[in-house]
């Protein structure tokens, strides 16, 4: 159990680097991680202690866990619609160290700064890891 905690707080440690990537913390992307937290089971108190304290890189051992991360990456990344290259280096080698196909990485990126809303549907995604897959 107290490891799957530190997945969590591993994946929300991701986040607040990715926000502190371009330089600058919006109000927008400290509520969206503060509200992917809540949703994990992750205290604020927690969440503060995170901030201050940096747990170790933990990715989780399920593929799709690991896409549904790097999708909130995505999903963070975009949250201020604003697509920092700092940010975009950040999403591209955690999905890297996450053990993600590197093609899948670079293809949803892609589609992402080229769509017309900055985003992609979550099964637009799921096509895509999955047609690398092989």
């Amino acid at each position: 159990m107290k490891e799957h905690h530190h997945e969590k707080l591993s994946l929300i440690q991701d986040m607040i680097a990715l926000s502190q990537a371009d330089g600058h913390v919006s109000f927008m992307e400290d509520h969206f991680i503060l509200s992917i937290a809540t949703k994990l089971g992750v205290s604020a108190q927690e969440l503060q202690q995170l901030k201050e304290n940096p747990v170790s890189f933990n990715p989780q051992e399920v593929e799709m866990d690991r896409i549904t991360h790097f999708y909130r990456l995505l999903l963070l990344m975009g949250v201020d619609d604003e697509h920092h290259e700092e940010e975009i280096e950040f999403c591209k080698n955690t999905g890297l160290k996450m053990g993600l196909r590197p093609a899948a990485i670079n293809e949803v990126i892609d589609r992402l700064l080229e769509s017309e809303n900055g985003m992609l549907p979550p099964d637009e995604i799921i096509r895509i890891f999955q047609a690398h897959h092989n």
